[in-house]
């Protein structure tokens, strides 16, 4: 298993650490042919509209959009926002994958960040402290989302098929148990599905 974090900016080295400590091997994706070798993909926390700028400047934005149809993808905070079905905001061009209408900064400027305790029984972790820096806000455009954890009646951790996205930041903590829940329900499940099938050819 090789996983991919997007390393154009913001906070990738958080992740990458993150996925180290539970085992996984990963790579810093900055070039779309880095891609080729990778199983799943982690869009990091930053600036949603630098991070567009980035991708369309550095031709990454058209291979992801491509890999993210087909393959385990996390998005934080702004990895988030980029996954939805609109950002509302020109500077930003999601990839769609995720049906979800995002407000960018919704929890307000940088220093109304917080931290706070969540309930993730979904993911088998009913106390999970959770960081929210400049957080946004995802609203269900359809009921093919499912919603893992809420918090104060906000949607804060979603799924829908292949797509994991929070609005805050599980990379600054010191609990693996979102990622360990990414890796082991979404990633090494596709890995399997995978390669049952090319076992049938």
């Amino acid at each position: 298993m090789l996983i991919g974090v997007l390393a154009l900016q913001g906070g990738f080295q958080r992740h990458l650490v993150m996925l180290e400590r539970i085992g996984v091997r990963t790579i810093e994706v900055r070039y779309a042919h880095q891609l080729e070798k990778c199983d799943a993909l982690v869009l990091p926390g930053g600036e949603s509209t630098t991070m567009t700028h980035l991708l369309l400047t550095e031709n990454l934005w058209e291979p992801i959009h491509e890999f993210v149809q087909a393959h385990p993808v996390f998005g934080t905070c702004a990895g988030a926002i980029l996954l939805s079905q609109n950002a509302h905001d020109t500077r930003v061009k999601p990839f769609g994958v995720l049906d979800v209408e995002a407000d960018r900064n919704a929890y307000g400027r940088q220093v109304e960040s917080f931290i706070t305790i969540l309930n993730l029984a979904e993911i088998g972790c009913d106390a999970y402290e959770a960081v929210f820096i400049r957080a946004p806000q995802l609203k269900l455009a359809s009921n093919r989302v499912q919603v893992l954890g809420s918090e104060n009646g906000r949607a804060v951790l979603l799924r829908q098929n292949n797509v994991l996205a929070a609005t805050f930041h599980p990379e600054l903590t010191q609990d693996p148990a979102i990622h360990r829940y990414f890796v082991e329900s979404m990633v090494r499940k596709s890995l399997t599905i995978t390669n049952k099938a090319q076992a049938n050819v």
